[in-house]
């Protein structure tokens, strides 16, 4: 029998979402081994889909259905990374997908609405609370898409070019997460906001320098900042010789949109203190 450290315990609370107490107990059961440890939790129905229904879910997959011509990109969320891997969830989000695909949905009321009651078997199966947090369609000329595991999903929408030059520029966009297309679509207070950041970090090289040169400073970082906001001025991740725009361009396309997906983005995760809820558990047993 494995011996049951303080480690392992919270390793099990984490891929679970149990209170401390449990895991030990579904340890200790198994003989210290953690992945019996959670099938038997699971198979004996000690995590309740009840019970999980309000529980921050902030892990989960993108996933991407295309078809060159129009694409949607679905986010699906659930409590633990572990849970994204099984079969079962797979097996929700792939259908999810299939069906934001088949039925056009451009929003993602109808979809949970149409998924609700294969969402609470599967809650119900796996004791993680899941939910279908948002899709983007997109329809164009030509659409190519990307997946970076099931974690970041991107797709591209041109106006001519090919499909297989969409898929590049949107693994461009997986790995560099640009703000905006075009240098023109940058805000003025996102401007002044750089500004005012550059200025603050380097007030000590500014001090003293005549108001022409702090002016030509300031602006050498603005186009620094656009050039590295804009997707359209940034080098191409796979020949950082060319832009993006002009990699476009050379191939007759004009880039007309992206959208970036990251599972869990925006999403606020609730920060756990180990050590204070073995304390409190602890002092508890006392009373």
């Amino acid at each position: 029998m494995a011996e049951i450290t303080a480690a392992l315990v919270k390793e099990l609370r984490e891929r679970t979402g149990e209170g401390m107490m449990d895991c030990k107990k579904a340890l200790t059961k198994a003989g210290g081994d953690i992945e019996k440890a959670i099938d038997d939790m699971r198979a004996s129905g000690a995590i309740k889909a009840a019970k999980k229904a309000g529980n921050v879910a902030a892990e989960g997959a993108i996933s991407l259905k295309e078809d060159g011509k129009s694409a949607v990109l679905l986010e699906v969320n659930s409590q633990t990374d572990f849970l994204a891997l099984q079969d079962d969830f797979k097996a929700f989000v792939a259908s999810s997908v299939e069906k934001a695909f088949a039925d056009k949905l451009t929003d993602v009321a109808p979809l949970i609405a149409a998924q609700e009651a294969d969402r609470l078997v599967l809650v119900g199966k796996v004791g993680e609370n899941v939910n279908i947090r948002r899709l983007a369609r997109v329809e164009g000329d030509v659409v190519g898409g990307y997946l970076h595991g099931n974690k970041i999903g991107v797709v591209v929408a041109l106006k001519g070019g090919s499909v297989e030059l969409a898929k590049d520029i949107a693994m461009h966009v997986a790995a560099t997460n640009p703000e905006f297309l075009l240098p023109s679509e940058v805000s003025a207070e996102a401007v002044e906001r750089e500004k005012g950041v550059f200025l603050t970090l380097n007030a000590d090289k500014i001090a003293g320098k005549p108001e022409n040169i702090v002016e030509n400073m300031v602006k050498g970082r603005i186009s620094k900042f656009l050039a590295e906001a804009s997707l359209v001025e940034q080098a191409f991740v796979k020949n950082p010789e060319i832009k993006v725009g002009e990699l476009a361009k050379k191939a007759g396309a004009e880039i007309v949109s992206f959208t970036y997906f990251k599972v869990g983005d925006g999403i606020e995760k609730p920060v756990d203190n180990f050590a204070e809820e073995v304390a409190a558990q602890l002092a508890a047993a006392k009373q």
